[in-house]
């Protein structure tokens, strides 16, 4: 009886289904030490990331101990090579999608981990989170399609070939975008600036960030225009951050300009009294006051205040300036203004010409005169008589 079982046994068609089923159980039995045990010890970590990885690894190891098995039963049946090779050139495709997928899923869960928990100065942040997470899935794509291609035998040198030269072709095309790219990568990356920020530009434009893309950086000038600066042009420029440093405060300076004679004492007082109260205007740090220099027409003053929002220097200098100009005329100080003494040493043009002497007019020559009684005759020829 058991010699008859083992003959059973011994039979193709018999030996593929055993070994199709066990590949099945022992399919079934990674799901329940997947959910059961690996999941539950999963759970008592503090982070979620295992927890993920453990739930989206459960599919790909299922299926593929199911395909490991219908591949060996194929080979016990003695299949024809054609049939066989289309077979398994089917499983392993469908086997690369499913790992292509779940390792989609981990990558993004990774990648979305390390930003969360990113230094302020490391290139992964979560603002440049998608371009990490495209480039990922870029490289996957293309290398589940290069085992593709592999799984069915396919010639990939023809095709890395071809792909590089596309890739140069479209590398010139798009030089101006890839530019754009990276400097956007590198703009989220080092942060010089960040939305709601206001910036400076070296020719003197000035805005407030609205928006930070991998292809441009839109800012929101005083006169509520929005304006798209490609970002390749502001990674190669200076750009002053307002808002910046260890607060978003931004010292406002205004020159004042009274005459020399002026009691500096009274002009000192007289322009601390002028910041409080302004709008805008902080107490701390306190206003100052500093004498800068000797001018050409009066002595030059500065008042520096600080403002909560650099967006609203214009609107405080507006206000100082109106403040100023009513406490020197309360305090009876003057405000210089160019003055030009003009000495005229001589008179341009035709008036000069005029106020010089005019020249004596020199004497003609006069014609010689013969002395008087001496008459000078021309002798007189005579011709001899021949008669």
């Amino acid at each position: 009886m058991l010699a008859e079982i083992l003959e059973v046994f011994d039979e193709p068609v018999v030996m593929a289904a055993t070994v199709f089923v066990g590949s099945v159980l022992v399919a079934f039995i990674i799901e329940i030490a997947a959910a059961r045990v690996f999941l539950t010890l999963a759970q008592r970590t503090r982070t979620t990331l295992d927890d993920l990885i453990v739930a989206v690894l459960r599919r790909p190891l299922f299926y593929s101990t199911i395909f490991v098995g219908v591949s060996r039963a194929l080979r016990i049946l003695e299949v024809k090579p054609e049939t066989r090779e289309v077979v398994n050139s089917s499983l392993e495709t469908a086997a690369i999608v499913l790992w292509m997928v779940a390792c989609t899923k981990i990558s993004t869960a990774v990648l979305g981990a390390m930003a969360r928990n990113a230094r302020p100065h490391s290139i992964l942040q979560p603002a440049s989170l998608p371009i990490f997470d495209i480039i990922m899935r870029v490289l996957l794509v293309g290398l589940s399609i290069y085992l593709v291609m592999l799984a069915w035998g396919l010639d990939v040198t023809t095709w890395i070939a071809s792909a590089g030269v596309v890739g140069i072709a479209v590398g010139f095309a798009a030089k101006d975008s890839l530019a754009n790219l990276f400097a956007g990568i590198f703009i989220i990356a080092d942060a010089p600036y960040r939305i709601g920020d206001f910036i400076t530009f070296e020719d003197g434009l000035r805005g407030r960030v609205t928006d930070i893309g991998f292809r441009s950086t839109r800012i929101l000038t005083r006169d509520d225009i929005e304006i798209n600066i490609p970002n390749h042009i502001i990674g190669n420029q200076k750009i002053v951050n307002e808002t910046g440093g260890p607060y978003t405060k931004a010292r406002v300076a205004v020159p004042v300009s009274v005459a020399y004679g002026s009691d500096i004492d009274r002009v000192y007082e007289t322009l601390r009294r002028c910041a409080p109260g302004c709008p805008h205007v902080v107490s701390h740090p306190e206003p100052t006051v500093y004498f800068l220099e000797f001018g050409a027409s009066g002595l030059e003053f500065s008042l520096m205040v600080w403002v909560d929002d650099p967006g609203l220097k214009e609107i405080v200098i507006d206000e100082l300036n109106a403040r100023i100009y009513r406490a020197l005329g309360a305090a009876n100080i003057e405000i210089p203004y160019s003055k030009h003494d003009v000495y005229i040493k001589q008179f341009p043009g035709k008036q000069a010409q005029s106020a010089e002497p005019e020249p004596e007019p020199q004497a003609l020559p006069q014609p010689r005169k013969r002395p008087p009684g001496k008459l000078i005759h021309s002798p007189t020829r005579v011709s001899p008589d021949k008669s």
